[in-house]
This record gives structure tokens, sequence and C-alpha cells, in this order.
């Protein structure tokens, strides 16, 4: 795929300016997000590590909108990279030439492909460093003794090794000519809101979690010779939690030195996305949200078990609550953090309580639910409908190949504004007349008329009688 010049990502990576800074940004959409933490026991905050999650929403054009999200593990480096380059790869295609769906769906798996090499190779002076500080180390000595004799070469390794660890999820979302594309690897998630003839607002996951618990996944690793019976009973594969990412070299280029990738006969750990789209959004489009698996890991914890319809009652709730999309996707996460901390602090004790969470980062884009208290109106050019709905509950949905999730609670009733007018006002959208004037808001029309009669049948009250 031809690109024209820009940036390096590598550069971008280690200062603060990047060439996506310029991107126009969709102005309808709100991002939420809070850091790792650990609860200490003296209930002082503290970070096991930097922010590692990274996302955009661009606006490209009046019909090319993208969104991304990347749930980074080991270090930043993966997440940045890819958010950058990957953001490239879409911006500097020729989508216009594009014409069928599966033409734009091979576009997406490309552009994870390409960004997958283009990181390994990224990497190409760190592995060169470590090969030579390996070199360094006599042969036939463990761990234990290369550190007695080696230990500054040793620690020189160990951070090496784990900057060669950085790797991340992905979950992307191309809205192209009204038609929505989402592709992901790893287990960050993509849920679609839609209201179905009734009124019903339901919730669709569209994305794929490739990890342990993926039956699917699980026969993919079966069939290059891994045994599978004891992944069963784990949440970790190599040194990481997903059975797809991009980057990590360590359990790519190295999946040999892991005991139980060992006996695979390819690459174990692969970049390659699953993809779904085009879907048509129309009248019936609510909005669309891209969750790391902070978020719905710790609402898990907590045991709630339908986490995607509980994230889409929160974001409903909040709609009503907020006065703009940030705010409604930020109080969606404060609650997440919130009921994570109070059910810790609740089972401390417990041997299998963990006392941490992870990043959270919640996308939002809303296409038409309505905002009563919005500052502005988040209506999108990209949807040509009346942008105020009803949602009564969430319900099932079967059209697609992804998950759905039920949602039937009348508590997320929201009042639909009348859109009725009479055939002969002629206002502008100002409230004011073609006479110049405002409208009245109250019509004293019958008062008029009965003050007329009754001054005609001399019954009107001598204190009116003026």
């Amino acid at each position: 795929m031809k690109m024209r010049s820009l940036k390096s990502p590598q550069s971008s990576y280690k200062n603060t300016q990047s060439w996506t800074d310029d991107l126009p940004i969709c102005k309808n959409t709100g991002i939420g997000f809070s850091t790792n933490q650990i609860y200490r026991e003296d209930g002082n905050p503290q970070e096991a590590h930097q922010y590692e999650d990274c996302s955009c929403h661009f606006k490209f054009n009046d019909s090319f909108y993208w969104y991304a999200l990347f749930d980074g593990h080991e270090g930043k480096r993966a997440a940045e990279f890819c958010w950058q380059r990957l953001t490239a790869e879409i911006y500097f295609s020729q989508l216009d030439e594009i014409k069928t769906n599966d033409e734009v769906k091979e576009l997406l798996n490309q552009a994870f492909i390409t960004v997958e090499k283009a990181y390994m190779e990224s990497l190409e002076d760190v592995v060169a460093e470590r090969t030579s500080l390996l070199y360094d180390i006599p042969a036939g000595l463990n761990s234990y003794e290369a550190y007695q004799k080696m230990p500054q070469v040793v620690e020189g390794i160990n951070r090496l090794n784990c900057e060669l660890s950085s790797g991340t999820a992905a979950a992307v979302a191309l809205i192209y000519k009204n038609k929505l594309y989402v592709a992901n690897v790893g287990n960050c998630r993509v849920l679609l809101c839609q209201n179905d003839a009734n009124s019903v607002l339901k919730v669709v996951q569209l994305s794929v979690d490739h990890d342990l618990k993926n039956e699917d996944e699980l026969l993919r690793l079966s069939q290059i010779g891994i045994n599978t019976k004891s992944l069963r009973h784990s949440t970790r594969l190599g040194n990481q939690e997903n059975t797809r990412c991009i980057g990590n070299y360590m359990v790519k280029g190295g999946y040999k030195d892991f005991e139980d990738l060992a006996q695979a006969t390819r690459e174990p750990i692969i970049a390659e996305p699953d993809i779904h789209g085009g879907i048509v959004l129309d009248e019936l489009s609510r909005f669309l949200l891209l969750i790391s698996s902070g978020l719905y890991k710790s609402l898990e914890a907590t045991g709630i078990e339908q986490v995607n319809k509980f994230i889409a009652e929160c974001v409903v709730e909040q709609f009503r609550e907020q006065a703009t999309l940030t705010g409604v996707a930020q109080a969606v996460v404060d609650k997440a953090v919130r009921l994570h901390h109070d059910w810790y602090m609740s089972n401390s004790l417990h041997p299998s309580c963990i006392p941490k969470r992870e990043d959270i980062t919640l996308v939002l884009r809303n296409f038409n639910f309505h905002m009563p208290n919005a500052i502005t109106s988040p209506t999108t050019p990209t949807v040509t409908f009346n942008p105020v709905v009803t949602a009564n509950s969430l319900s099932d949905q079967s059209d697609y190949s992804a998950t759905s999730t039920t949602m039937n609670n009348s508590n997320i009733t929201t009042r639909t504004s009348d859109t009725t007018s009479s055939s002969s006002r002629t206002e502008t959208d100002d409230g004011i007349g073609p006479d110049q004037k405002i409208e009245a808001y109250t019509d004293f029309s019958d008062f008029y008329r009965n003050f007329e009669k009754a001054k005609r049948e001399g019954t009107l009250p001598e204190e009116l009688n003026f």
C-alpha cells in the first residue's frame, strides 16, 4: 500500500507531537478513561505501570470516519505505534476505489498485517542489542549463576525482554458511506446499540474475544500441535492473556521458549483480525462503543454476568444526565471504577481477590441518541434521520454473526419529544415569524373570546369591565 511521507511512528513514540495532531476530530464522540490501580491498605492510590491504552476518533470527511482503541501490555510502545501507523494505513488508503464490502474487509485485514510487519521491523535495533548481551554471558551458566557473575548484563537483557514483549489488543471501527466495518485482535470489544421497530434497544457485540475461553481459538491452537487441555484451566498463553495481538516479539519470534507453546508447528499468537461489516447505519442506529478489557473485566469481577448489557444501560442512564458525550463516557468509567473498588473493599480478605485492576478506556460514538441536557446537539451528517429517539429496553438480535445481548429493562425508557407541527406555522428555527414577532408561548384566544361574549351579555365582573 502506497503512503505519503509522514513523521516516523518511532520518532513520534519518543516525542509528544504526532502527525495525527492535524487530523480532524469526530465531535460526535466522547472518551472516558481511568489509569490502572493497586489497592493499598493505607487507602492511597498507586499505579502499577504507566497508562498503556491509546485511542482515536477521526473524521476524515463527511462520509469517512475512523475510531480505534489499542489496549497495550508491557508498556505503551506497541499501542502508540499501532495508533499512528494503522490510522495512516486507513487514512492514505484508496478507499474511494473500493466498491464492495469484501474489498473493505480485505483493506482492513491487510492494514493489520502491514502494521504488524512494520512494528516487528522497528524492533531490529532492540533485538540486535539483546543478542549482543546474550553472547556476553558464558555458555553453561544458568540464570542465577549468570546474575551472580554479570548482574548488569542480566538486568540489561531483562529490560530488553520487557521492551520486546510489548504488544497490544486492538479494536477499530470504520464508517464509510454510512456503512460500519469492525475489526479486532485480542480482547477489546465493539458494541453496537440499535432500536428495532418496537423501540427496543439491542446491544450487539461485533468483535470477537481472542482468549482461552474462545472455543474457536482453542481449536486453531490444537490444529498447530498445542495441547489445549491444560490451557482450558489457564488464563495466559505464553507471556500474555490473548491468543491474538499486534506486536510482542518475545512470544512470536521466541514461542519455542514457552513451555505451553513449544510444540506449536507455527506461530500460535497471530495478528490476523476478525472483521464484520458493512452494517448500514440507519434511523435505528443509536450509539457505538469501543471498550478495553479493563472495563468489562472490572465489572465481571464484581459478579455482574451480562456486562455488555450493563454497560449499555449505564450509557443510556448517563445520556439523560450529562451535557457532553465525554461526560457520558467518563461517568460510565467512573461508575465501573467505584463498583470494582467497593467490591474489593468488601472482599479483600478472600484469597482469590486480586488487589488491583487494569487501565480502562471507553470510546463512545453517538449516532442519534437524545441528550436532553446536551450543550450542543449530537447530530451527524453521516446519518440522515431525526436525532430524537426512544429507548424502551434492550433485546436480542441475531442479524449478525457477532454475539448479541438482551436487555429488557423498563427503567431505561426515555421520553420522545413532540415532533409534530402545524402546517400553517412558518416561523424560522429561532421562533421568529414572518412579521418579525416571536410567537406567544401561551394561547390567550379563548380568554379574549369569552371576555367579549361576557361584555356583550352584561355578565362581565365589574373588576374586569375596563
